[in-house]
């Protein structure tokens, strides 16, 4: 029998595979919760993704049987949620099952009480015993027992994990302005992560391997303001090895969500629109400081593949590729040397030499294009003309994904989410930065107009978005990533609405978000009423930490609108998880990189007169990860700043100010003195205020 109805008017990709399970699945929502309390039948909760392999697995072993499905069906109330629409819902759950089992993932399958609160969970359930698991049979019938015959261990359980989940909340409120040692401690944040660093392959820790983008953009910025070469070294390197792996994908762009493997040869395939983002924004950062090609040509290629597969119409970017096509992980990616050899023809050989493709097969018993040496060395060591050998392999490339479309494609996840537009709304910001390619910021201008447009219902920002609806109330996450996406984009348009939107935001944050016992925001809104607990997250994940994101967007905006309140915010914040940050920095790369910013100084760069958007491009290209830029047209400035009137003039001027203290204007950029990267003038200040 199937329930496919209930199902089928959901706007998620993920639900909407299941809606012709047998399994009786609800949506999370009234009518399943009252259901519960009715009946008095514990809820069990299926968390995953649309990409996600092992709940598709899942699905297939047991979600697709009659057989399961009935025992699921005659003691539970069955509710499939969608992680990426539901992220608040996620987080709560999660913490219980790692609370225990010690481990996380998806499928994420927890049981409730009708009161919501979790009394037992886990990830993945096989269809029989193996390995000393029980079966998701057994496990299904083991729970229902207790529930009815041991009913108050399982209510005790389950009030012992909802404190546990309450508790993990509580990150105390400190004094704003004890930073101490601060030198000592940016360094010591720079050693914690290169202690954890693989100095062959690039990266941290061992496999599986995530790309870890801010703990490399720290050390960047630490080789920035130190100069201090190994810090360089390993952040160069990971983005080498991630670019020579399979964990990018050779033939059409972009990469996979992680690497199973410590070599970065086999991912796992899915393709996340947040991972791409925050690789490009890193990557940007890379070229900026070396001007090495490899990273503009990454950047191009991901962003074609960006542009071709997870773009809209409308500007609006998707949020995932699947693994799997034809039920099977990687098919679409993967290839035979016979496939390839028929294909290229004469070339094939050539090109199975450079990308490591065997008889046998790299990755079990097919291939995965990819690269253990640079193009520029294999045609050094080979003393092959490095420009002729590059048009070759494009040649090449171009054949297989031409040959690849014809295959049956992965599933499109074509939601979009807000917070994940706005991070990759930031990643064509910094493009545009390191490329100057002005397509680049075309786009992001276009997506900001999408979001602006189509993400706020009745005013309120929304958190999900397809088929001409938005849907679901915004999280904090998706406030935080679209202020600092709006801070970005001012910076390369020298558009003020940015900001003042970004202003807007952020006092909306402080109201609804707020937290009384600690400096840090909760992620769900105070109005929202179907979840436990209201969490605070302060931990990166696969996206950085909201909390983190917003502390370095108060401390932009203070500087920007004169407001103490910003920064007094933001020092609190960051103070709060001082000691974490220094010690586990890998856990905490978004707050490593705003306590550098905030204790580096921040350079005020004020460009006036009439051409000054044009003038900005001189700037955003150069490598100043302190700056705040601000551009100003004529006297009547949108907001007020430092006195804008004081330093206004028809012509184009480059103004350094900190501290609410200018110095005397140059007529163009190569009066500033760059001295290690670092923007310093060296005449007499005069005041603007």
């Amino acid at each position: 029998m199937q329930f496919s109805n209930r199902l089928k008017n959901s706007l998620s990709p993920y639900l909407l595979q299941h809606a012709n399970n047998p399994v009786d699945w609800y949506q999370w929502g009234e009518e399943a919760l009252q259901l519960s309390l009715q009946s008095n039948k514990p809820i069990l909760v299926s968390i995953g993704y649309s990409s996600c392999h092992w709940c598709h697995v899942m699905e297939r072993e047991s979600f697709e049987v009659e057989e399961t499905a009935k025992i699921m069906n005659d003691h539970f109330i069955n509710i499939k949620i969608d992680r990426e629409e539901r992220p608040d819902l996620d987080h709560i759950y999660m913490d219980a099952v790692q609370a225990m089992t010690g481990s996380g993932g998806w499928p994420l399958n927890v049981f409730l009480t009708p009161q919501l609160k979790p009394f037992y969970g886990g990830t993945y359930f096989p269809p029989k015993n193996a390995h000393g698991r029980l079966s998701w049979t057994e496990t299904l019938l083991s729970v229902s027992h207790a529930y009815n015959h041991r009913n108050e261990e399982i209510e005790n359980q389950a009030e012992k994990l909802t404190e546990h989940i309450n508790k993990s909340n509580l990150i105390k409120k400190t004094k704003a302005d004890n930073f101490d040692n601060i030198a000592d401690n940016l360094q010591k944040i720079a050693n914690n992560i290169l202690a954890k660093a693989d100095i062959d392959w690039g990266g941290f820790g061992s496999a599986p391997k995530f790309p870890q983008t801010y703990s490399i953009q720290y050390l960047l910025r630490h080789y920035h303001f130190t100069k201090e070469k190994k810090s360089l070294n390993q952040a160069l390197l990971s983005l080498d090895k991630m670019i020579l792996g399979g964990i990018y994908d050779h033939i059409g762009g972009g990469f996979s969500r992680y690497s199973t493997d410590e070599k970065w040869l086999a991912p796992h395939f899915e393709k996340m629109l947040y991972d791409n983002a925050l690789l490009i924004s890193v990557i940007s950062e890379a070229y900026q400081i070396t001007n090495n090609e490899l990273y503009a040509t990454t950047i191009q290629q991901t962003l074609e593949f960006v542009e071709r597969e997870m773009m809209s119409n409308e500007h609006a970017f998707y949020s995932a590729l699947d693994a799997d096509s034809e039920g099977v992980e990687g098919k679409f990616y993967s290839w035979s040397k016979k496939e390839i050899e028929k294909i290229l023809n004469g070339k094939s050989k050539l090109f199975c030499e450079v990308y490591n493709i065997t008889e046998h097969g790299n990755w079990e018993h097919t291939n995965i294009v990819w690269l253990t040496n640079s193009i520029k060395n294999y045609a050094e060591i080979n003393n092959l003309e490095f420009k002729t050998l590059t048009e070759t392999l494009s040649g090449c490339r171009n054949l297989l994904l031409k040959e690849r479309e014809k295959r049956i494609r992965p599933l499109l996840d074509d939601k979009s989410l807000c917070s994940w537009n706005a991070l990759m709304n930031s990643a064509y910001c910094k493009a545009f930065a390191a490329t100057e390619n002005e397509h680049y910021r075309n786009v992001a201008i276009k997506n900001m107009d999408f979001i602006l447009s189509n993400f706020f219902k009745n005013g309120e920002l929304m958190h999900c978005y397809k088929n001409s609806q938005a849907y679901i109330n915004g999280f904090l996450d998706d406030y935080a990533y679209l202020i600092f996406a709006l801070i970005q984009l001012q910076e390369i348009t020298g558009n003020q609405d940015y900001l003042l939107k970004a202003k807007e935001l952020s006092n909306y944050v402080i109201v609804n978000f707020n937290n009384e016992d600690s400096p840090c925001f909760y992620f769900t809104q105070k109005s929202q009423k179907d979840i436990i607990v209201r969490k605070v997250d302060v931990y990166d994940g696969a996206t950085p930490s909201a909390n983190a994101i917003l502390t370095y967007s108060f401390y932009y905006l203070s500087f920007v609108f004169i407001d103490s309140n910003f920064s007094k915010k933001a020092k609190e914040m960051v103070n709060s998880l001082q000691t974490a940050l220094i010690n586990y920095p890998t856990s905490f790369g978004a707050w490593a990189s705003v306590y550098q910013i905030i204790n580096s100084g921040i350079k005020e760069i004020i460009v006036t007169g009439t051409p000054a958007k044009t003038e900005i491009l001189k700037i955003v290209k150069h490598y100043i990860p302190n700056k705040i830029l601000l551009v100003f047209e004529n006297k009547n400035s949108a907001f007020e700043t430092i006195s804008s009137d004081k330093i206004f003039s028809n012509e184009a001027l480059f103004y350094l100010c900190e501290k609410e203290t200018c110095y005397p204007p140059q007529k163009n950029l190569t009066n500033f003195l760059l001295f290690n990267n670092i923007l310093i003038i060296i005449l007499q200040p005069i005041l603007c205020n």
